[in-house]
């Protein structure tokens, strides 16, 4: 489904990204893990089409997306929940929901989209005439996601959704992403909750120092002794 192969992307003259390569398959849940500022963050603005990679190419579904704009991107079917949300904050729940759905492929069935998006967050119908401002930092996490679905993606990219959320609340969006997945959405997943992670997802890179440095099954990455040490705290 996605294929990136030897991206190189700087920000003028730094260099983040140098050769990486990495896959996601149709159905899969995949995971980026790695310490703050190892690139993570970059592969997913790159694919979202944010930013531009120098070298290297990222294909999806047979498609070449470097020279497409970020909203050309969304009409192949790429959705990004980026870090911190970015909600319209003085917009109601339901206005920043219909606008995730403004490209041509999703307005058709904006309607249908809204009542799944509604069975997934029912507290998001509760609330749809609230300022997104008013939510909590949990309530604002399912509406960033909610307005992502709302494109009708086939992959979604996330990045940090469980950052400064509650265990109990963390434990629930990581639920929403299985059942997310399950209804056929593949999902490229960048998170510090290395743990979480690697439990649910099918496959893990290692992201390093704006490299990849090490990919297997979420499942063996649970047992990597480097893992273990540098991401799950020793446990």
């Amino acid at each position: 489904m996605l294929e990136c192969g030897g991206i190189d992307v700087f920000y003028e003259d730094l260099q983040a990204l140098w050769g990486v390569s990495l896959t996601v398959n149709e159905g899969e849940i995949v995971a980026l893990i790695g310490s703050n500022g190892a690139g993570k963050s970059t592969i997913l603005r790159t694919i979202a089409g944010l930013s531009k990679p120098s070298k290297g190419e990222i294909m999806f579904q047979g498609t070449p997306l470097s020279k497409k704009t970020a909203y050309q991107i969304v009409d192949l079917g790429i959705a990004l929940v980026p870090e911190g949300r970015r909600l319209f904050s003085g917009m109601t729940v339901l206005e920043n929901l219909e606008l995730g759905a403004f490209n041509s492929r999703a307005r058709k069935d904006r309607q249908s989209t809204i009542k799944w998006v509604y069975e997934i967050f029912p507290l998001l119908e509760e609330r749809k005439d609230h300022l997104a401002a008013t939510l909590s930092g949990g309530q604002q996490q399912m509406l960033a996601i909610g307005r992502a679905l709302m494109s009708r993606p086939k992959l979604l990219l996330l990045d940090e959704p469980s950052l400064g959320l509650a265990p109990l609340i963390v434990e629930m969006i990581f639920d929403v992403i299985e059942q997310i997945n399950k209804r056929g959405v593949s999902v490229l997943l960048v998170e510090q909750n290395a743990h979480a992670a690697l439990e649910r997802a099918d496959r893990a890179y290692i992201i390093e120092s704006g490299r990849v440095a090490g990919h297997d099954t979420g499942q063996n990455m649970l047992q990597h002794e480097h893992v273990k040490s540098a991401y799950l705290g020793g446990v």
